[in-house]
C-alpha cells in the first residue's frame, strides 16, 4: 500500500505536516478515513514501525487485539477494501465528512520598520 493508494480510498494522514517532518512511510503512519459512519464512528488505519501488517480500528492507536476491526498484510488491498466496506455496513453506512481540524501554527510577530 502506498500513501497515494490510501488517499484514493478516502484516508488522510492524522497529522498534516510537511513531508520533511513526517516519518518515512515505511516506518510508521496513521490515517483516518475522511467520512464517519452513520452512527458517528471514525475508522483508522495504522502501520506500526516497519511491521508488515496494516491494522484497522475505530481507535486512533489500538493496543489490544480486540480493538482491531481487521489485521491485514500490508499489500492486501482487496482485504482492506472489504474490511472498510464491512465497517460501514456494520455502522449503518457512510455518514458525514469528518470535521476539519484547523491547526494554528505559532508565527512570531514581525515588526514593520
Amino acid at each position: 500500500m502506498t500513501d497515494v493508494y490510501l488517499q484514493s480510498l478516502g484516508f488522510s494522514p492524522l497529522r498534516e505536516e510537511t513531508r520533511a517532518s513526517r516519518p518515512a512511510f515505511e516506518r510508521a503512519w496513521r490515517y483516518r478515513h475522511e467520512f464517519q459512519a452513520q452512527d458517528g464512528t471514525s475508522v483508522f488505519i495504522e502501520h506500526p514501525f516497519g511491521i508488515d501488517r496494516c491494522r484497522m480500528s475505530t481507535l486512533e492507536a489500538p493496543l489490544r487485539r480486540q480493538d482491531l476491526l481487521a489485521d491485514l498484510a500490508l499489500q492486501d488491498r482487496s482485504g482492506l477494501e472489504a474490511a472498510l466496506a464491512a465497517f460501514y455496513r456494520a455502522h449503518g453506512g457512510v455518514g458525514d465528512r469528518q470535521p476539519i481540524v484547523v491547526v494554528n501554527h505559532f508565527r512570531p510577530y514581525r515588526r514593520q520598520r
